[in-house]
């Protein structure tokens, strides 16, 4: 990410923040004008609503009366307070960057030639010679390459998968076949503070094109779930679905509240099918309605978070959009979380360790009617970062974790990550490649076709492990969807889900529950207790997503499929 000692940030065209940062100072922030999300009372007509709103010192940007909330902006330093006195209105919350993927469990970029000195793996030449489906062990896990749901059904193109997150490199040659360019949406500006000045390249825009990803975030996700089974690198669970990016974080990795109510509302309006929610939103990593340890003004915010996410949630998915989310990287049990140290986390350095429980609301993960995926390692172990609990995980799929001690990759090594595509630039901005386009590290790999190349990294996190599960909602739909007005496919979220959780492989408990990553150098706070049966429980939910079974291949136990 890149870092900056300014002065000086701009929230879209309406927050001003001036900012006065020492490079090794606190960080002073003296707001001229705050951007906030407004929720209306249920029931409350949009005229009421934006009378209170300028009666408590706000000016109105935009309405969207779909799932009623109001974008405002104010000068006056107790408009929280003030909306909190108005009837007709149920909350507010700042518009700032209010969450952020979860890549730090991803091995970081420091310490990628660290490992490079320790494994054993191929040169540049010999990973140019040949297509990577060999090192996709996710794929194979899940019952999709090379013998699995590929033979049956690769995906329809006219099923839509929105990618939630910090954008999709639409010129990466293995999602180039499935991108569309004409529904892809970016709602976000970037914001010099966080995610670097607008000035330097690839862009020199703070207004990214819809079909760009400086984060590098997306892009991984989005082969995952689509990259085209073309020859070239990698595939994804539904290499023939289209992928349509609904840009809703900062290359920095934050995310906007307003941006992720906008990039909901867009699904549900265009016809997107199933979209992957591998973030959570922020600034509170837990949302709780009436924590004794927050202020009022911060109840009232996290408590507008929780409803406004939920209206936008329950908007795209009354209009079909199936809703799939990661369980979170922070090895807690869901259904006992016991402390929040990270959060508030904007503006940063305000962050503080506060006593949370299962009142409070890891969002969008825990919001109803979202399909919550754990995250597995190559030998099918919970990977030691992933969050679990039985009330909370859906089904399971493969994560990566980089210290599996059971897989038979051995532990420590890169076959043990997730692979997926990549984006040149972010590979240039680190020094991945060289001038000639050459990986510099075994992290990153290339592959080249007629001249065209492709990138390719590896990454861990639950963020690897939900587009596992969106690609098999998207065959599911491509499978059993109905044709629509427009053309399209479309099938009741209600339904995927069913099918989704049906045709997952069982995975019982490990024994002993109370199960031990002493083995991966781990300490006992990493110890985590599986309750439930091989049916449903708190490491695998109702088990681990199987593609083929999802579109009518046979289950484990019923007989191979016929060549």
């Amino acid at each position: 990410m890149p870092t900056r000692a300014s002065l000086g940030a701009l929230f879209g065209l309406l927050l001003l923040l001036a900012v006065t940062v020492g490079e090794a100072s606190a960080t002073p922030y003296r707001v001229t004008a705050v951007e906030y999300v407004v929720v209306f009372k249920k029931g409350v007509l949009p005229a009421a609503a934006e009378r209170a709103i300028r009666a408590s010192g706000g000016t109105i940007v935009r309405v969207n009366g779909k799932i009623g909330v109001a974008t405002a902006l104010s000068r006056n330093p107790g408009f929280v307070s003030a909306v909190g006195r108005r009837a007709v209105l149920a909350g507010v919350a700042r518009s700032i960057p209010v969450g952020y993927s979860k890549p730090e469990l991803q091995p970081s970029r420091h310490a990628r030639g660290a490992l490079a000195l320790r494994e054993g793996l191929a040169t540049t030449r010999d990973i140019e010679d040949d297509p990577f489906g060999h090192l996709q062990w996710d794929m194979k896990m899940i019952n999709a390459y090379p013998d699995g749901s590929y033979k049956l059904q690769q995906g329809d193109p006219r099923v839509l998968v929105g990618i939630i997150d910090t954008g999709i490199d639409g010129s990466h040659p293995d999602l180039a076949p499935n991108f569309s360019r004409e529904l892809s949406r970016n709602f976000t500006t970037d914001i010099p503070l966080v995610d670097g000045p607008c000035e330097e390249e690839p862009d020199r825009s703070c207004s990214d094109p819809a079909d760009v990803d400086e984060g590098a975030h997306g892009t991984h996700v989005a082969g995952t779930v689509g990259a085209a089974l073309n020859g070239l690198g990698i595939a994804g669970v539904a290499p023939k679905v289209t992928l349509v990016n609904l840009r809703a974080g900062q290359d920095s990795g934050y995310f906007f509240l307003q941006a992720s109510l906008d990039a909901l509302t867009y699904a549900g309006d265009t016809g997107i099918d199933v979209v992957n929610m591998s973030y959570f939103i922020d600034p509170w990593l837990y949302n709780c309605r009436s924590n004794p340890g927050d202020s009022p003004a911060e109840q009232l915010e996290q408590r507008t978070v929780i409803e406004a996410t939920q209206r936008a949630l329950d908007y795209a998915r009354s209009r079909g959009v199936t809703l799939v989310a990661a369980l979170g990287n922070d090895a807690t049990d869901l259904g006992n979380p016991t402390s929040d140290e990270q959060s508030p986390n904007f503006p940063p350095g305000n962050d503080r360790t506060r006593t949370v429980d299962n009142s409070c609301l890891d969002v969008p993960t825990e919001s109803e009617g979202v399909i919550s995926v754990s995250a597995l390692g190559p030998s099918e172990v919970k990977a030691d970062y992933s969050n679990w609990g039985v009330e909370q995980t859906d089904v399971s799929a493969p994560g990566g974790f980089f210290r599996d001690w059971l897989s038979p990759y051995g532990s420590r090594s890169l076959r043990n990550l997730v692979l997926s595509t990549y984006p040149e630039s972010v590979a240039r901005e680190f020094e991945e490649i060289d001038e000639t386009g050459a990986p510099t590290t075994p992290f990153v790999l290339r592959d080249c076709e007629d001249g065209i190349c492709g990138y390719y990294t590896y990454f861990q996190g639950t963020s690897m492990a939900a587009p596992h599960a969106t690609g098999v909602a998207a065959l599911i739909v491509s499978q059993y969807g109905r044709l629509d007005r427009s053309g399209g496919l479309t099938l009741d979220p209600s339904e995927t889900e069913r099918i989704l959780k049906e045709t997952a492989r069982d995975h019982a408990c490990p024994e002993p529950r109370l199960f031990s990553y002493a083995p991966a150098q781990r300490g006992p706070e990493y110890d985590a207790f599986c309750e439930g049966t091989p049916e449903l429980n708190g490491f695998y939910g109702h088990g681990i997503v199987d593609a083929l079974a999802a579109v009518g291949g046979p289950q484990e136990g019923d007989g191979d499929l016929d060549d």
